[in-house]
């Protein structure tokens, strides 16, 4: 798994570099993002979801977190499918308010 830190970084640019390196990978290969920014929650997945990648939300220290992508396994889901879950891991993370 290719890691990525964009800690530091506010939106765009953690989600473009995401986006980047998703295309950049090689097949079955997965990226973990290290994000200090809320809202790279949201825009990575979504934009990572419409590259056919599912996400996985961890809290990785206080005000930290992982943002696991891997190729979805049946690549026929659409990305709103990919999504049906990341509400929920949002909602269990304790983000800033």
């Amino acid at each position: 798994m290719r890691q990525l830190d964009v800690r530091g970084e506010i939106c765009p640019y953690p989600m473009m570099r995401a986006v980047e390196a998703l295309k950049k990978l090689p097949e079955g290969e997965g990226l973990e993002v290290l994000t200090d920014h809320p809202p790279a929650l949201s825009t990575i997945p979504w934009e990572a979801a419409k590259l056919g990648y599912e996400a996985q939300l961890e809290a990785a220290g206080p005000s930290e977190w992982k943002i696991i992508l891997q190729r979805a396994a049946d690549p026929a889901r659409k990305p709103a499918d990919l999504l049906k879950h990341l509400n929920e891991q949002l909602a269990a993370l304790s983000l800033p308010e």
